[in-house]
């Protein structure tokens, strides 16, 4: 069996650096895909991309489809013919579909009946006519939001493309994709290498583009960026800060990376580090060097895409273009710092929040009696909470905020130092952004979760109050996040607070603003649902979870008491007889349309079995009592799984649907009591 490479390019000018991993992986997941459909056997296969190109390799890929027998079975016999023998019309189109005639056609004989049969052998088609539809529907599939026109032709793609790569070994594939005809030839480097590099085999590729001054592999590429980095900072003895996205954009913008030091005046470490860091960062693309300790150096790394003869210009030049971005954050911080924070808090009146729901400066005051509200709730200052929320939104006004929104809060901490308000404000100035993605930290202190907390129950309470709940993937106010964020700062930081009072006391202050009067019990229900994703981040299964929402407890600290609880309490050798019987005695009670005694009634027992039952939950109970008292649930699960051995024996000898109307009642509370006293803790039925 014949097998070659096959490689497949698509050279454009360049694209967006933002995109390039998934409009890669996009073409290679699909070019997958088809091959594998096609049922053609390769070893391997790879993906490229630089800023100039998007390609696949395919290893020992096999040349033909293999032969494939066709069978299709047509009308039965007894409606093909008619009573002389002669075909049907349905017979005849059938044939006729096929490429024969109805004399021609196999009979299929089963015990069932007799049918018309057409058997044929279907040539497998080789990779030449497969490859080139394969490649135009990879790239019809690729997210390209803002296709473009070139050139005089009305062809659309997301950048222009100059060539089209198709080989199988040494032969081109001939084929045609958005108006470019196939051939060997790739472009080198912009700058590096004049003309087109032509490919003797498709083997050639990586080592023809490395002679041209390409790295194709993305991820090589990507590698060589990050140890060179390493080094560079090794070399002037710092540290990079660690940060994914800027070194895939970066892997994203160079073909040949060469990787260089420079630096900057050391005045401008007098400003703070964060919108220092985000003008390298966000405008320039540099990595920012610190030292041992976290502070930031007045040096740079940078990443350039061409390997100078005088490596001295190209810093300088980079050197130079950063200057006036630091001086500017430098120019910001000293005229923020000549206006108070609280001298601030009156500009928020010109910046809205949301059309409904008012202005920032509104969202200020509620969040600083919200936190006042938290604080009272953990016993912290109320007074420096209120504080910290009143000023929580005035570095918004800020210049350096306006050019850097990232810096929102931390910037809001320096300004809040610099006017010698209390450590805590400062800090929660920060704090109150946080947890800002997953996996985050958290707040820093507990005034700054006081702020964080007001912060995200103000928003979720303003927008599902004017009905703008997140529908599918849109969520413009980050809900989500901060429904998760909400759940986090309260579970790991320990606080005893609950979601409902919290709601509660949002809507009252946000008094008749909010047209939606369900708005408590749909904020609850929407971090209810946020549990989810939250708890199987912890390997905690869907069930266990499941089990604990049945109960909806609003304190995010009881319901992770109760989920650690019933995880153990899965653990436990009795836990499948226990959920099952759970289950059952649900089922049973749903049916029941009587009413139920006030207690187990011992003088209606008849059985041993109940009375032991009745006994050994009587004892259970006792104990429970105080561990339900101190929401010790864990110990109470334990106690409870104690009844797995009397529950079996009362279910093996007693009925409990019992003729007597009586008995059968007696019967049923018993089972009821036990079996609230599970639902106290969590609904174990749905255990899996």
């Amino acid at each position: 069996m014949t097998t070659e490479t096959l490689l497949i390019e698509l050279g454009t000018e360049e694209l967006p650096p933002k995109s390039l991993r998934t409009l890669a992986t996009t073409f290679f997941e699909q070019i997958k895909l088809q091959i594998d459909e096609a049922k053609l056997s390769y070893s391997d296969i790879y993906w490229y991309a630089t800023p100039r190109r998007l390609a696949v390799k395919v290893d020992n890929l096999v040349a033909n489809q293999a032969d494939k027998a066709i069978e299709k079975r047509g009308p039965a016999v007894s409606v093909a013919f008619d009573a002389e023998g002669k075909a049907s019309k349905a017979a005849e189109g059938w044939a006729r579909s096929n490429g024969i005639t109805v004399a021609q056609a196999e009979r299929l004989v089963t015990d069932k009946g007799e049918w018309l049969l057409y058997k044929t052998i279907e040539q497998g088609k080789h990779v030449e006519q497969l490859i080139p539809d394969m490649v135009n529907q990879a790239i019809a599939k690729l997210p390209v939001p803002k296709p473009m026109r070139w050139g005089s032709g009305r062809t659309q793609f997301i950048r222009p493309v100059h060539t089209l790569t198709l080989l199988y070994g040494a032969s081109v594939i001939a084929g045609e994709s958005l108006n470019i005809r196939s051939n060997n030839l790739v472009t080198g480097h912009r700058f590096h290498h004049h003309g087109l590099v032509a490919l003797a085999h498709a083997n050639d590729y990586e080592n023809a583009l490395k002679a041209a001054h390409v790295v194709v592999d993305y991820q090589a590429r990507k590698d060589t960026i990050q140890q060179q980095i390493n080094a560079a900072a090794i070399a002037i003895g710092g540290f990079v800060l660690p940060d994914d996205e800027l070194l895939e954009e970066v892997t994203s913008l160079v073909e040949w990376p060469v990787v260089l030091t420079g630096s900057f005046d050391k005045e401008f470490l007098n400003v703070p580090a964060e919108p220092l860091i985000y003008s390298m960062k966000d405008h320039q693309k540099y990595f920012p060097v610190t030292d041992s300790e976290g502070n930031l150096l007045n040096k740079f790394i940078f990443v350039s895409n061409i390997d100078s003869k005088d490596p001295s210009q190209v810093i300088k030049g980079n050197e130079k273009v950063i200057r006036p971005r630091l001086a500017d954050a430098e120019f910001f911080f000293k005229t923020d710092k000549k206006q108070s924070l609280e001298s601030r808090l009156q500009g928020l009146e010109s910046m809205l929040f949301q059309k409904q729901l008012g202005t920032v400066k509104a969202k200020s005051e509620r969040i600083a009696s919200l936190s006042a509200f938290v604080a009272d709730k953990t016993g912290d200052d109320t007074a420096i909470a209120y504080r910290a929320g009143l000023l929580s939104k005035t570095d918004l006004m800020s210049d350096m905020v306006l050019e850097f929104p990232q810096v929102q809060g931390t910037m809001g901490k320096y300004y809040a130092q610099h006017d010698g308000e209390p450590a805590a404000v400062a800090q929660a100035l920060e704090d109150q952004y946080r947890p800002r993605f997953a996996g985050d930290v958290l707040p820093e202190q507990t005034i700054g979760c006081a702020v964080a907390i007001a912060d995200k129950v103000d928003t979720l309470v303003g927008i599902f109050g004017i009905n703008q709940a997140p529908k599918g993937d849109k969520d413009p106010f980050a809900l989500r996040r901060a429904a998760i964020g909400l759940i986090r700062i309260i579970i790991e930081k320990d606080l005893n607070l609950d979601i409902a009072d919290l709601l509660a006391k949002s809507v009252e202050l946000y008094q008749d603003k909010l047209s939606n009067q369900d708005v408590t019990q749909q904020v609850l229900e929407f971090v209810f649902g946020r549990y989810r994703a939250y708890y199987q981040d912890q390997n905690i299964t869907v069930d266990v979870i499941q089990a604990v929402l049945a109960n909806a407890p609003s304190s995010p600290l009881d319901f992770d008491k109760r989920i650690h609880a019933v995880t153990h309490f899965k653990t436990l050798g009795e836990a499948a007889t226990l959920a099952a019987a759970n289950k059952r005695v649900g089922n049973i009670l749903v049916k029941f349309k009587g009413e139920l005694f006030n207690a187990f009634k011992a003088d209606l027992a008849t059985e041993a079995a109940e009375t032991e039952l009745a006994s050994a939950f009587s004892v259970v109970n006792t104990k429970i009592a105080p561990l339900m008292a101190t929401k010790d649930y864990q110990s109470a699960l334990t106690e409870l799984a104690a009844l797995k051995q009397p529950i079996d024996n009362f279910f093996d000898h007693v009925m409990v649907m019992a003729d007597d109307e009586q008995v059968k009642t007696n019967r049923l509370t018993l089972l009821n009591e036990i079996r609230n006293s599970f639902l106290a803790i969590a609904d174990i039925s749905l255990l899996q």
